[in-house]
């Protein structure tokens, strides 16, 4: 009877120890859910503002080209003058 007695208390404590163990998984759950949901917004801003930049940085080689004549027209006329 003792061997019963004993192997009911173990079945018990594992039986207590699955129940912590689950309470901790749902935890886990939902803390990787947050995780998750903070993480996928992050992304959305930075693939927003890399949008931004590269809008940013179009318009800016799109000037080069005309700074770049602007200068030569300048480097041209100073030449004809002086």
């Amino acid at each position: 009877m003792a061997n019963d007695d004993l192997t009911v208390r173990v079945l018990i404590e594992i039986r207590d120890q699955i129940g912590v163990t689950n309470t901790r998984l749902d935890q886990l759950t939902r803390r990787v859910t947050e995780n998750e949901h903070t993480l996928s917004t992050a992304i959305s801003e930075v693939v927003s503002s890399n949008r931004e930049i590269a809008t940013l940085l179009r318009g800016k080689f799109d000037l080069r080209e005309r700074v770049e004549r602007c200068e030569r027209d300048i480097l041209d006329l100073k030449q004809r003058v002086g």
